[in-house]
């Protein structure tokens, strides 16, 4: 069995001093080249009120991932580096200067026929050891603050994936707070349930849990907005690290537009870290991720390593 408990209450002490709730921001500036339909144009010499999408029916093409396609897995690899501002590797200097780091820690995962995909991982709902003004013990990541990090990774053709971390609210609800990055092209989700909360509970103190309908909502919820918007599949990745955490697995829908992907999330010695991944992988309607631990892995894995397993993960995030 993996450690978990010191890291949950370091994390939540961590976090313990940063800003609370915050009102959404405006839409987040579209990927370049992937900008949402304008308004329709009037058709020059036309009646008034004639517009381009009245004359004609061809629609633009729909949005792709940043290097290239619709279609996440099975072509790409997505390596990348988890954390907040000030906390972990992602934390570790500014987003430009870590974007320039994890290249290079990505750059031996990328083989023949499967490019690498880099990713920011960002924890975007934060869960507090306290009760926080919405009560739920929760705050979101201020809106400039994503805004850097998404800036930063587009640089470098990257996805950003927002973590959530609920405390007693539901994923849903959450989610919602961050739509109008959702309807991103280059922005996905992980969820958290080690600090899903229920009544009474408090993050660092009980480990968290949630089961197959909260995750069916919130893939259902996700998997709309890429319908909606025409986008490409888009990374939904949920966090385990103990069999307790998820309940009903098998209840899980896989959903059209959603690269379903679950993470081994714990740390430790190598044994117990390969004896997780095994057990979760077991399940292949689900894409296979892993997280390595500079600090708390026991002989962390190199990437010749990683890629020996089987099955491959197609998501290795650092923390």
């Amino acid at each position: 069995m993996l450690a978990i408990a010191a890291a949950a209450l370091a994390l939540v002490a961590a976090v313990a001093a940063l800003g609370l709730v915050v009102r959404p921001g405006p839409d987040p500036a579209p990927a370049a080249g992937r900008a949402p339909a304008a308004a329709p144009a009037t058709v020059p010499g036309g009646e008034p009120g004639t517009s381009l999408a009245a004359a004609t029916t061809t629609l633009p093409p729909p949005p792709e991932l940043p290097r290239g396609g619709r279609q996440l897995f099975p072509r790409y690899r997505v390596v990348g580096f988890y954390g907040m501002q000030n906390l972990d590797v992602l934390g570790a200097g500014t987003p430009d200067v870590v974007a320039q780091r994890l290249l290079k820690v990505a750059r031996p995962y990328a083989t023949p026929g499967h490019p690498v995909m880099p990713m920011f991982e960002l924890i975007a709902t934060v869960a507090h050891p306290f009760p926080t003004p919405s009560g739920l013990y929760r705050t979101h990541q201020e809106d400039a603050i994503v805004r850097s990090y998404l800036k930063a990774v587009r640089r470098i053709d990257g996805v950003l994936v927002l973590d959530v971390q609920p405390g007693r609210e539901d994923f849903v609800r959450s989610l919602r707070h961050w739509e109008p990055y959702l309807r991103q092209p280059d922005v996905g989700v992980a969820l958290d349930p080690e600090f899903a909360m229920g009544p009474g509970q408090v993050p660092g103190r009980q480990l968290g849990r949630t089961d197959a309908a909260a995750i069916n909502r919130a893939s259902a919820y996700v998997a709309g907005i890429v319908r909606k918007h025409r986008l490409p599949q888009k990374l939904f990745m949920v966090h385990q690290f103990r069999d307790s955490m998820i309940r009903d697995k098998a209840k899980i829908a896989i959903r059209p537009g959603l690269a379903m992907t679950w993470n081994a999330d714990g740390f430790g010695v190598r044994s117990a870290k390969l004896e997780d991944y095994r057990s979760y992988t077991r399940d292949r309607r689900f894409h296979p991720g892993l997280k390595l631990f500079y600090q708390n892995d026991v002989n962390l894995m190199r990437p010749r390593e990683v890629l020996k397993l089987k099955p491959v993960p197609r998501v290795i995030n650092y923390q």
